[in-house]
């Protein structure tokens, strides 16, 4: 029994790992984002007027988001338990239909039970594939007599003065002419350049673009691929959004996250035949990533400082 558990917890870890994409950071998140390192950006959404909800009264608790449970929670406690339940049962000699010579081998009610963990444990490990991912639920706050939502980071709830268009009033106050629209192409154009230095693997053309740390884990991966004589090919990239997520200022920089959907050709070739090893040359894949760029507060260049990806 121990033994078909374990090839079925490979298998399922295997399929989980060959999902993996090939592209600048290979599924994780990396960089700094200040105190928010710790957090996962999300996209600032008002419910829709239909849909809002009343405000909790003075004194009353917000509603939380799901509680994170742990793996003996919700249906991998379920599962695990009626697992042991069939398995205490078949020694009992209470198997039933489909179990070995004398009650001792699986029945029909263990295999299927089994199927479904590994099925559990496959959703679970791809739902949390990715560095830096924490729980995320929604608090409820009222101002005025408008009702909004605000994400929320750690143990605290995202006030109205850390909403986008507070931050970026912020930023203004120390740099009266930024513009929220000058901003995005900047950061797009950045985006491309990051992109091209990587499929290059020199980046050489984009040491004024990424913070020291980012430099230091690019650069590593770089040299993997350099080592492994692999080439990952980056083509016909098409960004669909830009969307500025996220804005703070915190320790005299400034913050701004902004999440790009896109989608291109994302390959990995043999250095020396050519040889494609992952990937797709004709199948494009669509992405979500969220970029964090900082700068010291004022009307200073802004350097990539962290990359969160999701998809």
């Amino acid at each position: 029994m121990f033994s078909i558990i374990t090839a079925l917890l490979f298998v399922t870890i295997t399929m989980v790992e060959n999902d993996a994409f090939a592209r600048m950071g290979v599924g994780k998140s990396f960089g700094s984002r200040g105190s928010r390192s710790y957090s996962t950006p999300k996209q600032y959404r008002s419910p829709e007027p239909s849909r809002q909800q009343a405000a909790p009264s003075q004194g009353q608790a917000a509603p939380a988001g799901p509680a994170g449970g742990g793996f003996m929670r919700g249906l991998g406690g379920g599962i695990l338990g009626g697992l042991l339940g069939g398995m205490l049962f078949s020694s009992l000699g209470f198997a039933g239909m489909g179990s070995g010579i004398g009650g001792s081998g699986m029945g029909i009610i263990e295999i299927l039970l089994l199927l479904g963990l590994g099925y559990f444990i496959f959703k679970m490990v791809k739902s949390r594939k990715g560095a830096g991912n924490l729980a995320y639920q929604t608090s409820y706050q009222q101002t005025g007599s408008r009702t909004e939502t605000f994400p929320s980071y750690g143990s605290g709830s995202r006030t109205q003065e850390e909403d986008i268009s507070g931050g970026i009033r912020h930023i203004r106050e120390m740099d009266p002419h930024f513009d929220e629209g000058q901003f995005k192409e900047t950061v797009m154009d950045m985006f491309f350049k990051v992109q091209g230095a990587w499929m290059n693997r020199s980046l050489s053309s984009v040491q004024g673009l990424l913070t020291e740390e980012m430099k230091g884990i690019v650069q590593r991966d770089i040299d993997t691929l350099l080592r492994d004589k692999k080439v990952n090919h980056l083509e016909n990239i098409a960004v669909r959004k830009v969307e500025i997520v996220e804005t703070w200022q915190e320790s005299g920089q400034d913050f701004l996250t902004v999440l790009f959907t896109a989608n291109l050709l994302d390959y990995t070739t043999d250095d020396s035949t050519g040889e494609v090893l992952e990937g797709s040359k004709t199948d494009p894949v669509r992405f979500e990533e969220f970029w964090t760029f900082t700068r010291p507060v004022g009307n200073n260049p802004w350097r990539l400082a962290a990359i969160n990806q999701q998809t």
